[in-house]
């Protein structure tokens, strides 16, 4: 997903250097504009968050439903990031 958000934040102009600035700017220019549903936001800020406990804490132990549900949350997200690219760009 954070990948898929720096090719939208090239799109318009902006870039940032940690995890959490892209984040704030997608939901700036594109979650709080209406461009992406609000749960996408806040999928990816839970995805943040998981990725930010697995890598920085001890002993973190990590449920298969929250791996499935980011998964799941992935998916969804790269669906709207190409339909977001083929709105404004064509196939």
């Amino acid at each position: 997903m954070f990948y898929s958000v720096l090719a939208l934040l090239i799109d318009v102009g902006k870039g940032a250097s940690k995890h959490s600035g892209v984040i704030a700017l997608f939901d700036q220019y594109f979650a709080k504009l209406g461009k992406f549903p609000i749960e996408i936001s806040k999928a990816i800020h839970k995805a943040f968050d998981l990725r930010q406990m697995a890598d920085y804490r001890e002993f973190v132990d990590l449920s298969k439903e929250d791996a499935e549900e980011t998964i799941k949350n992935a998916d969804k997200f790269l669906s709207e990031t190409n339909r977001y690219f083929k709105q404004h760009y064509g196939e």
